[in-house]
């Protein structure tokens, strides 16, 4: 099962070997590939051809030319939606207002100070638990706003480290 969202409004898909439903609905259409970018489909007696326009993976969104017009479609499978779920979807990890200890350990160095600019990826610190060094990559692009904490400081599990 997955979710598809167009202009706003969420549909519920899901697709078994002979069938597809949206939103609990068997759909039946006629479908017919014209190009590898094209098809055609038939449905309660009505034609229409979509054109695929572009495809982005990261945010996993599709492109289509439905006739005449350009609409945009979100999808989200199995996996975003349980993650939506968990309150750990992708938006959530955009907008970055700090980073927390993910486990008890001792700081070793820090990398950023206040006002420093990150990016996503950025190593900001490095955290020794259990007699390992993990390295703390920004999960965002930020400016610093404040360093929580110093060189050889314990620090707790969810304790804040770096506010943005």
């Amino acid at each position: 099962m997955f979710t598809v969202t167009i202009q706003n409004k969420s549909y519920s898909v899901e697709k078994t070997d002979d069938s597809l439903q949206v939103n609990s609905k068997s759909i039946d259409w006629d479908l017919k590939w014209v190009s590898d970018r094209k098809i055609h489909l038939i449905h309660e007696n009505k034609s229409l051809e979509a054109e695929l326009i572009s495809i982005d993976k990261e945010t996993k969104t599709v492109q289509l030319k439905l006739g005449n017009k350009i609409s945009s479609l979100q999808i989200k499978d199995r996996f975003d939606l349980l993650l939506e779920q968990l309150g750990m979807n992708a938006n959530a990890s955009q907008t970055l207002k700090e980073i927390k200890a993910p486990m008890p350990g001792l700081i070793l160095d820090l990398k950023v100070k206040a006002g420093d600019e990150v990016k996503k990826g950025d190593v900001v610190l490095i955290l020794e638990a259990m007699k390992m060094e993990n390295i703390l990559k920004s999960p965002g692009d930020g400016i610093v706003k404040a360093v929580k904490v110093s060189l050889n400081q314990s620090v707790e599990k969810n304790q804040v480290l770096i506010q943005f």
